[in-house]
């Protein structure tokens, strides 16, 4: 890689960098809710872009929070029914009771 033989000054360096210009970047109003928007972007107030709604921001919080809640109802009902049912306890005590009384059976006949 190619390496300066001299110091580059101070007023080369400002020159160059004197291009270097800020910009002040363009705003529109939102035709939906009259707020100052960069132009290219979804409302920040609103959620409107163009001709239609691109975020949900425009709803409630108690909105969102019910869709919420009933998907989560919806999954936990999906599980609910591909799960196999567990059995209780007094029902998995009792088969191995009998398979205990069962085994000691086939020994005193034997």
């Amino acid at each position: 890689m190619a390496t300066p033989k001299k110091r580059t000054g101070k007023a080369s360096q400002a020159t160059r960098r004197a291009n270097w210009k800020g910009s002040i970047p363009a705003t529109t109003t939102c035709p939906n809710c009259k707020a100052v928007v960069l132009t290219h972007t979804v409302c920040p107030e609103c959620g409107y872009y163009k001709d239609g709604f691109a975020s949900i921001k425009k709803q409630s919080k108690a909105e969102v929070k019910e869709v919420k809640e009933t998907k989560t109802e919806e999954v936990k009902e999906e599980v609910k029914k591909t799960r196999k049912p567990r059995a209780k306890k007094a029902e998995v005590e009792a088969k191995a009771e009998e398979t205990k009384e069962a085994e000691t059976e086939a020994k005193t006949e034997e």
